[in-house]
C-alpha cells in the first residue's frame, strides 16, 4: 500500500468537512462562509475529537493563494473607474473610519493598561474592515449589486491602499519609536507612483494583447493567461514592497476593464471558489477555545468597540460624505469585522518585538466572531433603520434623507468656476500619467539600459546615446505635458468669454507645462551628460522647442492617447 502525502490527506480532510458544512449551513439557510469556519474548527487541532491537519504550514500557503485569488475575482468585479464614478464619498469615508477606529483601538488598549506600542497597533487592527469576508458575505447574500454593497467595497479598497501607508508608518515607528514624516511621506508617492504606471500601462497594454490573442483563445487559454498575469503582477507588486492580494487586485481591476472580463470572471470563480475556501477554513482553525477563556475579558470588549465604534462612527462617515441615513447604516453595519489586514499587522508587530505575545491570538478570536456575526450585522441594518427613524424627530430624518445630488441652476460665475474646475482636473490627470510614464522611462533606462549602452561605447558617446535614447522614448510624453489640452474647447471659452483673469491663468498654466516639459529634459540631460555646462542648457532649450513644435510627436501621442481611451471604454461601448 502506497503512503499518502500529509498535504493530500489535510485536504482531504479540509474538503469533507467543508463540504458536510456548507450543505448543512446552506439547509439552515445560513452564510456559506460560517460553514467554513466551523469547518477550519472542525479539522484543527484545537478539537481533539476529530481527525486534524497534520501539515499547517500548507495549508496556509494554499490560503494566502486563497487570498489572492479572492482579491483577484473583486479586482474583476469592481474597477477603479467604479471609485471614480462614487466620487469623494467613499474617500471621505474611508479616512473618517480610519482615523475614528483607530483611536477607538487604542482607547480600548490603554483601558487595559496595556504598552503603547499595543494599544497604537491595535488601533491599526481595529481599523481595517475585512475586503474578503464582506465580499463574500455580500455574493453569498446576493446583495453585490445593491448601491450601499458598491459604495462599502469601494470604501474597503481605499482602506487597502491606505493599508499600506498604515503598516510603513507603524514599522517607522515600531524601529524609530516616533514618526518619519519623510519616509512616510516617499512611501505614499511610491505608491500613488506604481498605482498609476500599473494601471495606465495595463490598460494600455493588456487589451491591445488580448484583441491579438484572440484568435488562439479558447477557454483554457483565457484561464491560464488571465492567472499568469494575476502572479505575474502579484511577484511584481511583492518585488516593489507591496502586498501579494494587492497585485492581484490591481491586475483584476485592469482585466475589467476588457471585453473579456465576464468571460475571465466566469473562468476563474470555481478556482476562486476552492481556495477561498481553503482561506476561510484556515481562518476557522486559529479558534483555541483555551486562549478564548484566558483572554475573554478583552476579546469581549474588543468586539463590543468594533460594533459600537463601526456602526455608529461609520454611520457619522457616510452621512458626512453626503449619503443618506438608510445607506449610511446599511454601510456601517456592514463593516464591523476585522479581517486579514490584522493578521498581517499582529503578524508585523510581533517580528518587530514590539507587541505582546497575547495580541495575536486575541485578534484571531475577535476576527473569527466578528467574521461569523458579519452576515447577521448585514440582515441587521434595514431594522435597526427603521427603529432609529422612529425615534428620531422628523425634521432631522427629512434633512439627512435629502439628495445631496440635486442639481442647482448656475449663473455665469458658477459656470466659468465649474470650466476652470473641469479644466484643472484635466491638468492634473495629464501632468500626473505623463509624469509617471516619463520617470518610469528614465528609471528602466538609467537601471538598465544605460549599463547596455555604457558597455557598448565610450564617453561621451555613450552618454550622447543614453540621453539620445531615453529623449526619443519619453518624447510623445513629454510632448502631452508641454501641449496637450492646451487648445480645448474649455481654454478657448475661457480665453474669449472670461476677462483677464482667466486669461492670466490660461497663462500660468502654459508655462507650467513647458517647466515641468523643460525640468524633465533637463533632468535627462543633467544625468547622461553632467558636464555639459552651458551648452547642456542650449540642448535643454533647443530640445524642447523641437518636442513641443514636432508634428511626429503629436502623432504619436494622439495614437497613444486614443488606444487609451478606446481601450478603457472598450467595454461600455461592447455593451451598448
Amino acid at each position: 500500500m502506497s503512503n499518502l502525502e500529509p498535504l493530500i490527506a489535510d485536504l482531504a480532510l479540509i474538503l469533507i468537512c467543508a463540504g458536510v458544512m456548507t450543505l448543512l449551513f446552506k439547509s439552515l439557510k445560513q452564510p456559506i462562509v460560517l460553514g467554513y469556519i466551523v469547518a477550519g474548527f472542525l479539522a484543527s487541532p484545537n478539537m481533539p475529537y476529530m481527525p486534524s491537519i497534520s501539515d499547517g504550514h500548507s495549508v496556509h500557503l494554499w490560503s494566502e493563494i486563497g487570498v489572492i485569488f479572492l482579491l483577484f475575482a473583486l479586482g474583476l468585479e469592481f474597477s477603479f473607474k467604479k471609485i471614480l464614478k462614487m466620487g469623494a464619498a467613499p474617500i471621505i469615508a474611508a479616512i473618517a473610519i480610519i482615523i475614528g477606529m483607530m483611536y477607538v483601538g487604542s482607547l480600548a488598549g490603554q483601558l487595559f493598561g496595556w504598552s503603547d506600542m499595543d494599544c497604537i497597533y491595535l488601533g491599526g487592527m481595529l481599523a481595517m474592515s475585512s475586503t474578503t469576508i464582506i465580499f463574500k458575505a455580500f455574493d453569498d447574500m446576493g446583495l453585490r449589486k445593491e448601491r450601499f454593497a458598491g459604495l462599502v467595497l469601494s470604501v474597503l479598497i481605499i482602506e487597502d491602499i491606505l493599508a499600506i501607508v498604515l503598516m510603513v508608518m507603524l514599522s517607522t515607528l515600531a524601529v524609530s519609536k516616533e514618526f518619519e514624516g519623510t519616509q512616510m511621506l516617499m512611501s505614499i508617492l511610491q505608491l500613488g507612483f506604481f498605482l498609476v504606471l500599473w494601471f495606465v500601462v495595463g490598460i494600455f497594454l493588456i487589451p491591445l494583447f488580448l484583441k491579438k490573442a484572440k484568435p488562439l483563445m479558447n477557454e483554457e487559454t483565457l484561464l491560464i493567461t488571465a492567472l499568469a498575469l494575476c502572479f505575474g503582477m502579484v511577484v511584481f507588486a511583492s518585488a516593489v514592497g507591496f502586498s501579494a492580494a494587492f497585485g492581484a487586485f490591481v491586475m483584476g481591476s485592469i482585466l475589467s476593464e476588457t471585453v473579456e472580463a465576464q468571460k475571465i470572471e466566469h473562468l476563474v470563480s470555481p478556482v476562486k471558489n476552492l481556495f477561498g475556501a481553503i482561506f476561510f477554513v484556515s481562518v476557522g482553525m486559529m479558534v483555541d477555545v483555551n486562549l478564548i477563556i484566558e483572554y475573554i475579558v478583552p476579546i469581549l470588549c474588543i468586539i463590543a468597540a468594533i460594533m459600537l465604534g463601526q456602526t455608529i462612527l461609520s454611520t457619522c462617515a457616510f452621512l458626512i460624505s453626503g449619503q443618506t441615513l438608510k445607506t449610511a447604516m446599511q454601510c456601517s453595519f456592514s463593516l464591523t469585522q476585522i479581517g486579514e489586514f490584522a493578521f498581517i499587522l499582529a503578524t508585523l508587530g510581533t517580528s518587530l518585538k514590539v507587541t505582546s505575545d497575547f495580541l495575536y491570538p486575541i485578534v484571531v478570536a475577535v476576527s473569527v466572531f466578528t467574521t461569523f456575526t458579519t452576515p447577521y450585522m448585514i440582515r441587521l441594518a434595514v431594522p435597526a433603520y427603521n427603529v432609529v427613524a422612529r425615534m428620531l424627530p422628523a425634521k432631522w430624518i427629512e434633512k439627512m434623507e435629502r439628495n445631496n445630488t440635486e442639481e442647482t441652476e448656475e449663473t455665469e460665475t458658477d459656470e466659468m468656476r465649474q470650466l476652470w474646475r473641469t479644466e484643472f482636473k484635466n491638468f492634473v490627470f495629464i501632468m500626473l500619467i505623463n509624469s509617471v510614464l516619463c520617470l518610469a522611462v528614465i528609471a528602466i533606462m538609467y537601471l538598465y539600459g544605460a549599463q547596455l549602452i555604457y558597455s557598448l561605447l565610450p564617453e561621451p558617446w555613450s552618454g550622447i546615446a543614453t540621453a539620445f535614447v531615453t529623449l526619443s522614448i519619453c518624447g510623445p510624453f513629454i510632448w502631452a505635458l508641454m501641449r496637450r489640452g492646451g487648445n480645448s474647447d474649455n481654454v478657448n471659452r475661457l480665453w474669449n468669454e472670461g476677462g483677464h483673469i482667466e486669461r492670466i491663468k490660461i497663462w500660468a498654466l502654459a508655462i507650467l507645462r513647458l517647466a515641468i516639459g523643460a525640468a524633465f529634459i533637463a533632468y535627462i540631460i543633467g544625468n547622461t551628460l553632467p558636464k555639459s555646462g552651458l551648452l547642456g542648457i542650449f540642448a535643454v532649450i533647443a530640445i524642447a522647442f523641437l518636442i513641443f513644435l514636432s508634428p511626429n510627436l503629436e502623432k504619436q501621442s494622439n495614437i497613444m492617447t486614443k488606444t487609451f481611451t478606446d481601450n478603457l471604454n472598450e467595454r461600455e461601448q461592447a455593451h451598448n
